[in-house]
């Protein structure tokens, strides 16, 4: 058995050294470097100085307002609509589900730069397509990307694009594993198709959205590419600068890592929270 397992590891042991090297390492060091002050030449061991500032930093709060704002509105909008994608894709009167659902997932595979570029150019002010028809319904065109609220539901819209297929479609594997047999016996005791999405549907994919969500959760807490392409890098005036936009600014344009790294481990830290979240979610359905 001893020489089973020295075997199983030496076969497993190139990968693991990759994994120390870059990942492992990488890791432990940027939690090192944010009790740093990297500010300085060289640099020196201040366990209080990034931090101190991440709790009195308006620009941090700022961001951290902007992400949980999106969090809030735009993932329950999100998964909302691939609950109805997912069901919809699951009925058997749709014809060409499979065209249907790859239509959905598409969004997916657009690079992000170019789906950004895109939105940008939809939302101009003088002759983007969304100004052009709220203009031939009486409607005044508006001026998405200097104004804070307008801009900041350009990102919500933009990502919510990008990623309802994605979790139409997990969700669509959720209602496939559903036993046809609950909702022959629902028939039979004459319970509408209204009361078994919300009776039947709804508690059985609980587990699947929960999931959804989480994902979800923890890609708009790292939401960087839309506020940084579509509203220039977090405009008007960091009214769409995200934390993954923030850690950006810090890191690579001011190079000041030890903060950068700070704001990084405040992210993973809320990502943990979030998934011992749904641990409890997921416990609690069963």
């Amino acid at each position: 058995m001893r020489y089973q397992n020295a075997t199983a590891y030496r076969f497993l042991a190139p990968y693991l050294l990759i994994f120390s090297i870059f990942w492992l390492w990488p890791i432990i060091d940027s939690f090192l470097i944010s009790f740093q002050a990297t500010r300085t030449v060289p640099w020196r061991f201040a366990p209080t100085f990034n931090w101190g500032r991440l709790i009195g930093d308006p620009a941090f709060f700022n961001a951290l307002k902007n992400t949980l704002l999106i969090l809030v509105i735009q993932v329950p909008v999100m998964i909302s609509l691939a609950i109805v994608m997912a069901v919809l894709l699951n009925s058997p009167l749709l014809k060409a589900r499979g065209l249907f659902r790859f239509a959905f997932f598409a969004p997916v595979v657009v690079g992000e730069v170019a789906y950004s570029a895109v939105f940008r150019l939809m939302f101009n002010l003088d002759y983007g397509i969304i100004n052009k028809l709220l203009n031939s319904i009486g409607l005044p065109s508006v001026d998405w990307f200097t104004n804070v609220t307008p801009a900041m539901a350009v990102i919500m819209m933009a990502v919510t694009w990008r990623w309802a297929g994605y979790n139409a479609i997990i969700l669509l594997a959720g209602l496939q594993s559903i036993p046809e047999d609950v909702y022959e016996a629902a028939t039979l005791d004459r319970v509408s198709k209204v009361k078994q999405f919300f009776y039947i549907t709804l508690p059985l994919l609980k587990p699947i959205i929960v999931f959804c969500a989480v994902l979800s959760i923890i890609g708009t807490m790292q939401l960087f590419t839309e506020p940084f392409l579509i509203t220039e890098r977090g405009g008007p005036g960091g009214g769409t600068e995200t934390l993954g936009l923030l850690l950006y600014r810090q890191g690579f344009r001011s190079l000041n890592f030890g903060y950068a790294s700070a704001i990084a481990y405040t992210m993973a830290g809320l990502a943990i929270a979030i998934s011992l979240v749904q641990i409890w979610l997921t416990r609690e359905s069963k």
